[in-house]
């Protein structure tokens, strides 16, 4: 054999060997846990970023030892333009090959927000601009413009939005988690509307949410929402005013100062429930799915009146004549004096 043949063969044999061992390197590169902890960490990729200053923010982090290789397989694989801006949770044992799978589909970490049973609209756009993941957008004077994106026959805000835990990416604007939270209480109150029982004195699904939210500052108790619904339907049915605290207070609004008075009482506001008949014309609060069906669903009996027990459990006490509910408020205030001696005392 010539020695410019056996020259080429050789060369030839050196480059595929060559590139066999780059190709094993590589893929050991691609195959091998990332620098991640144990409990996993989190990189952010801005709108925008390149793959190379992606690749090099990994590599500053100490998450990627080779950002070269991570850059080669993303343009070889055609994906580099495919990955999506986000915050991520890159979990310990994931390679750099489930890392790209992972900005390709946009498997962003997702935070929680808890809109809770009984907030006013101010507290619940109050809780969203404070929570560190979303973006602020909306103010509590923004209702009406909030109201017309949402294609709405509603005038007022509150009560508008289901009490839920809502998950979401980082960066969502507040109004996209309203939205959110509309429509579900669009869908809640619709399908619970649609199964209500017969004869209640609602006119339409706003006045059974109207209820619900009275009902839900009444109580938190599972056992007594349906009864405090029950007292309710009868009192509305008999046109007995509703004397219910909470609509005066929510009247009162921001200047109530956490006592609540007989002055209070016999001043007139559209809310105030001692010195009219009927619903008041909006929601109190954020009523949760439990107060709507109860709304919906109110238990039967003759009962007319309920009063807190006093007995620490958030119970209340329910009487079908007047003469046995004054008994009953007697007994709540004897054990409200009495607690308060005791304090006194320690």
């Amino acid at each position: 054999m010539k020695p410019s043949v056996r020259l080429l063969i050789i060369l030839l044999v050196a480059a595929v060997l060559g590139t066999g061992f780059s190709l094993w390197q590589v893929n050991r590169v691609l195959g091998s846990p990332l620098q991640v902890p144990e409990g996993g960490v989190v990189f952010e990729i801005h709108s925008g970023s390149a793959l190379a200053t992606i690749g090099d923010e990994l590599a500053e982090q100490g998450i990627l030892r080779n950002p070269q290789v991570f850059r080669w397989y993303a343009q070889l694989t055609g994906r580099a333009g495919s990955i999506r801006a986000g915050e991520y949770r890159i979990h310990a044992g994931s390679t750099p090959r489930d890392l790209l799978d992972k900005f390709v589909s946009g498997d962003v970490q997702l935070h929680s927000f808890t809109a809770v049973e009984g907030w006013t609209y101010r507290e619940l756009i109050q809780a969203l601009a404070a929570h560190p993941a979303i973006e602020h957008s909306v103010t509590v004077e923004d209702w009406p413009r909030l109201l017309e994106s949402f294609v709405t026959s509603a005038t007022h805000p509150e009560g508008l939005f289901l009490p839920e835990t809502y998950r979401f990416p980082k960066r969502t604007k507040d109004i996209e988690i309203l939205r959110q939270a509309f429509e579900l209480m669009q869908e809640t109150l619709a399908a619970e509307w649609a199964g209500r029982d017969e004869g209640l004195p609602l006119k339409s699904p706003y006045e059974a949410l109207i209820l619900a939210s009275i009902i839900e500052k009444e109580t938190a108790r599972a056992d007594e929402r349906s009864k405090i619904s029950g007292v309710f339907v009868r009192r509305l049915q008999k046109r007995m005013r509703l004397q219910t605290d909470p609509t005066v207070i929510y009247g009162i609004g921001e200047s109530f100062n956490g006592n609540l008075t007989r002055r209070d009482l016999k001043t007139d506001t559209p809310y105030n429930t001692y010195t009219r008949i009927g619903l008041p014309p909006t929601p109190i609060a954020l009523p949760g799915k439990a107060a709507i069906n109860a709304a919906m669903h109110p238990a039967p009996g003759t009962e007319l009146y309920f009063v807190a027990t006093g007995l620490g459990d958030g119970g209340h006490q329910f009487s079908e004549t007047k003469e046995q509910h004054d008994a009953a408020v007697r007994e709540y205030l004897a054990r409200q004096r009495a607690a308060r001696i005791k304090r006194q005392g320690q």
